[in-house]
């Protein structure tokens, strides 16, 4: 299938995970991609096996953005499709929450999401071009958790920001939506599993192994089980699409 046949897709913490699946996906519907990663030397190296274009950025710094954007449009010719999949994870008691902790989880997750997507924009409207816009939203974005409240507002966040952004760029011809996954296997899963380990006193690989079972489809999530959404939004299929994030998290949130 080729449903994105000579489209340009820039994503963001593509070096691994969720990510790399997003990007050979599209690479396998026809589309050329650009990895943007702070890692430079992994990205390279995934580049390099699945056919795309590597380029370095902070997303915490609007000037790292800046670069890394003009650089993937002088890459690509251009960008058509932006993927805002740079994230981390945090978690802590409100009583042990950081300044220092709170403010890098805010500067990636959301001040990364709202100024890629600000410089995306910039280029597509100055090109003329009708683009798509999906950023990374998560089903703790939809909820409270107890030990998770960093992580959780930076993500209910992610929503808000693709709503109000979808109103106002969709008079552009652009169109802004958002995944929210569940949990989700893969190595960013063992620090995850470590902050559980840590405050709630369980065996290493323990809550990873309760978190699954609690899955109404029987599992956790893999990267490969995002893609098709990520397709679906980025083609012409989802054109009529605005301001929406769908779950894709084997049933543990509905909306």
């Amino acid at each position: 299938m080729t449903r994105l046949a000579g489209k340009r897709a820039l994503i963001t913490g593509a070096a691994r995970g969720i990510g790399r699946a997003f990007a050979e996906s599209y690479i396998r519907e026809g589309a050329v991609v650009a990895i943007a990663d702070i890692d430079l030397k992994r990205a390279t190296e995934t580049a390099q096996e699945i056919g795309a274009k590597a380029i370095a950025m902070d997303v915490s710094d609007v000037s790292s953005i800046r670069a890394g954007v003009a650089e993937a449009v002088s890459e690509l010719g251009g960008i058509d499709i932006l993927i805002n999949n740079a994230a981390i994870f945090t978690a802590a008691p409100i009583v042990e929450i950081t300044e220092a902790d709170y403010a890098r989880c805010f500067d990636i997750n959301v001040k990364g999401t709202l100024f890629t997507m600000q410089a995306v924009a910039d280029h597509m409207i100055a090109e003329g071009i009708q683009g798509r816009i999906i950023n990374m939203a998560s089903q703790a974005g939809r909820r409270g958790e107890p030990l998770v409240a960093v992580y959780c507002a930076t993500k209910a966040a992610v929503i808000s920001l693709t709503q109000s952004a979808a109103l106002n760029l969709i008079g552009h011809g652009i169109n802004v939506n958002a995944i929210a996954p569940g949990v989700v296997d893969g190595e960013h899963w063992d620090g995850v599993d470590a902050f559980f380990a840590k405050y709630e006193h369980k065996a290493p690989g323990q809550k990873k192994a309760e978190v699954g079972a609690a899955v109404p489809f029987g599992r956790m999530g893999t990267a490969e089980d995002l893609t098709g959404m990520a397709v679906f939004l980025a083609s012409e299929e989802a054109r009529y699409i605005v301001a929406q994030t769908y779950n894709v998290d084997g049933g543990q949130w509905m909306s």
